[in-house]
């Protein structure tokens, strides 16, 4: 059964000095999630982001490295040499057009100060300290490219928080996958001789009208949304291509295959009625739901009561969609939610974003830190929690193994 961890009554000393570590570097944080903020990069554009936390790490004695892989934006930075290896992940890729407004100022910079939290003692916990930059999140999904590399191999529990309106614990998310649709067909005047045309456009407008009738039979918790981005170039010549993004999601990985399916078979419906060709191609990687771990959420919800936060338990409930998930469905790890005022607004809305730096974003930042570098000592500190930790990296370098051999 698991307990719930009282942190500072067990080790109150190792409490102060990660918080005093992270209070020690607020400047610097609240200085990264500015500067995050007022340079905002789409993914697989963040340079300057990944250039800013990596600088800040290589100054307080981080080993960092970059890219990763195929992955010009994302970088490791690791500090100690203990067994257990822990790992903060930092987000900080922004939306097209409207910048923060998923609060990956705050993300990234509250793992960067969690991990200089945690380095403040890591030689006494025997730990190895990680800071994965993870980059587009809100796309393709680097930290699933990530793991596809061997990043997250020897890593025993990986943990970051996420910028919301509130502070809450123990939520899911929903499955995803992202699909680039395209039509082609013929083009022909419009007025003079339609009918020697195939109107991919018209395809697309069968698809959609499919996936509208569709969305009554869909199970509960299952959402299909997505945009045009071509839908032909001038309106007296029948469009002989168009094309579209769409998104389905699910309550788990297993129901989004069935959801996919069935709204596969409407994209197929539009190319059948109207004599067009389909390309349907997956866009990114899947995000698996998040599976949040028991003892590090109430750990992390421990920490932050002691930091003078109150988050809501969400366990049952479903957000939106992460690559964290997958992440979760490998190795134990958590990913609540650092609350602050935003005057009602929600993530992905310009109006969330133009509350990425005010005292409560920036108060979150380092909450969010504190709150996660202790979460990490909790878990380090209990003897049951570490064995745990590290027999799970030995069964997976295990299957690991096995994998490879039967290959």
């Amino acid at each position: 059964m698991t307990t719930t961890p009282s942190l500072h009554d067990k080790t109150p000393s190792l409490h102060d000095e990660v918080t005093q570590a992270v209070l020690s570097r607020r400047e610097q944080l609240i200085a990264l999630s500015h500067s995050l903020h007022a340079e905002p990069e789409t993914a697989l554009e963040e340079h300057r982001s990944a250039t800013k936390i990596a600088a800040l790490l290589d100054a307080a004695g981080f080993t960092v490295t970059r890219p990763l892989d195929s992955l010009p934006t994302a970088l490791d930075a690791t500090y100690g040499s203990g067994e257990l290896v822990l790992a903060f992940c930092a987000e900080y890729d922004a939306l097209p057009g409207i910048g923060h407004a998923c609060g990956h100022n705050v993300n990234g910079a509250a793992a960067v100060g969690a991990a200089l939290g945690l380095a403040a003692v890591a030689d006494r916990l025997d730990v190895t300290v990680r800071l994965i930059g993870t980059p587009a999140e809100e796309d393709i999904g680097g930290k699933v490219l990530l793991i596809e590399a061997g990043v997250f191999d020897d890593v025993a529990a990986a943990l970051m928080a996420h910028a919301a309106p509130e502070d809450t614990v123990g939520a899911s998310s929903l499955a995803i996958g992202a699909w680039d649709i395209t039509y082609r067909g013929r083009p022909a005047h419009a007025a003079l001789a339609p009918w020697e045309g195939v109107n991919a456009l018209d395809a697309l407008t069968v698809a959609q009208t499919a996936i509208g009738v569709l969305r009554q039979q869909l199970p509960p918790g299952s959402l299909v949304h997505g945009i045009v981005t071509d839908g032909g170039r001038a309106p007296n010549v029948i469009p002989d291509t168009a094309a579209a993004r769409y998104e389905v999601r699910a309550p788990s990985v297993e129901q989004l295959r069935t959801v996919q399916r069935r709204v596969r078979a409407c994209f197929e419906a539009g190319a059948l009625a109207t004599g067009a060709t389909l390309e349907l191609t997956q866009h990114g990687r899947d995000f698996a739901d998040l599976r949040q771990d028991p003892f590090l959420t109430e750990a992390y919800a421990a920490a932050a009561r002691c930091l003078g936060r109150t988050p809501l338990s969400r366990h049952g409930a479903t957000t939106a969609s992460t690559d964290m998930g997958n992440v979760s469905r490998l190795l134990p790890a958590i990913h609540p939610a650092i609350g602050y005022d935003t005057a009602g607004a929600s993530q992905h809305t310009v109006e969330f974003a133009a509350h990425g730096t005010t005292p409560g974003a920036d108060r979150a930042v380092t909450d969010g830190a504190s709150a996660l570098a202790l979460a990490a000592v909790a878990a380090a500190t209990d003897e049951e929690q570490r064995s745990r930790l590290l027999s799970g990296v030995e069964h997976r370098r295990a299957e690991l193994h096995r994998a490879t051999d039967s290959a």
